[in-house]
């Protein structure tokens, strides 16, 4: 079961890290579709960086997991939102919601 939970840990925060660093020219577009300011942007991208951060050093102190999990996922909850709202066809919506059940799955891993 640990096993599964540092796998977890991992794919969410190098997804994170890689989309808000690798492929941010996305996410600038995907922010404008929202009609979401730019230090709104800055201050997501951020968090969720540090959050990505505190589940990689989750790896070795389980005490970090519960807390960033559950806030990357209401992160997640809100990427889902702003496509809905947009009306984004299914596939723009999947790597948020694959992110959002890996982030539950941590969070109940790590109870």
């Amino acid at each position: 079961m640990e096993n599964l939970l540092n796998l977890t840990q991992m794919i969410v925060a190098i997804s994170v890290a890689y989309v808000w660093t690798f492929r941010f020219h996305n996410v600038e577009k995907e922010f404008k579709q929202f009609g979401l300011s730019n230090l709104i942007r800055n201050l997501i991208g951020a968090t969720k960086i540090s959050l990505a951060t505190l589940l990689v050093v989750g790896v070795w102190y389980s005490s970090l997991i519960f807390v960033p999990s559950l806030l990357m996922g209401l992160l997640m909850i809100g990427a889902q939102y702003f496509h809905f709202k947009i009306s984004n066809p299914f596939i723009k919506h999947l790597p948020s919601l694959i992110l959002l059940i890996l982030c539950a799955l941590m969070a109940v891993l790590s109870m």
